[in-house]
């Protein structure tokens, strides 16, 4: 089973990509989605990030305020750093179970979506990288509309990821996202044949 990482800063759009390729019924699995679960009431990690983030990131019903963290934790690259240290490990480990079940049941292609692979063990395990890539400002203003933040708060955090550049010279595929909805449809599609799965 060939492994594909799908990566991206975030705003790229590289979501759409992973929701098209699992609506074409390839396996598909969200590493933000998963990070999501590790960071459910009563995980070991949230515990962690209290020490890292001050306990105010967490309600006294035990639910995380991912605004907060996320502000916190993105300020700096020292502070996405720290999240990265505390919450991958037990990503990796559940991405890998999904794996080892997509392997079982035949699969001979799966991707992974996740905006941070470059540069983590997570990499190692991807036998190639698909980078989506669109302009600084498209992206800026997808955050904004779609995480209600202003531009500021949106470049502050493109400012505390991977450079664009350091994703392109890892990746083996890229998606320009730099037109409509349905350029990027075709582009993706187009790249299902390269990987000769369509």
């Amino acid at each position: 089973m060939r492994v594909i990482g799908i990566t991206g800063r975030s705003g790229s759009g590289k979501s759409t990509v992973t929701r098209l390729y699992a609506a074409r019924g390839f396996p598909c699995i969200d590493a933000d989605e998963v990070s999501r679960a590790v960071l459910q009431p009563g995980s070991p990690c949230l515990a962690r990030l209290q020490k890292a983030f001050g306990s105010d990131i967490v309600e006294a019903d035990g639910t995380l305020r991912r605004r907060l963290l996320a502000d916190r934790a993105f300020a700096t690259p020292e502070g996405t750093a720290r999240l990265n240290a505390i919450t991958h490990p037990e990503i990796l480990r559940r991405i890998d179970a999904w794996l080892q079940e997509q392997r079982a049941a035949g699969a001979a292609l799966a991707f992974v979506d996740g905006a941070v692979i470059v540069g983590t063990p997570f990499q190692s395990r991807c036998d190639a990288l698909l980078l989506v890539a669109a302009p600084q400002e498209q992206s800026v203003a997808r955050l904004c509309a779609r995480d209600g933040i202003s531009p500021e708060m949106a470049r502050r955090r493109l400012g505390a990821q991977t450079p664009e550049q350091t994703l392109r010279r890892a990746a083996r595929y890229v998606l320009e996202n730099d037109s409509t909805p349905q350029r990027l449809e075709e582009r993706a599609l187009a790249l299902l044949s390269q990987l000769g799965a369509a």
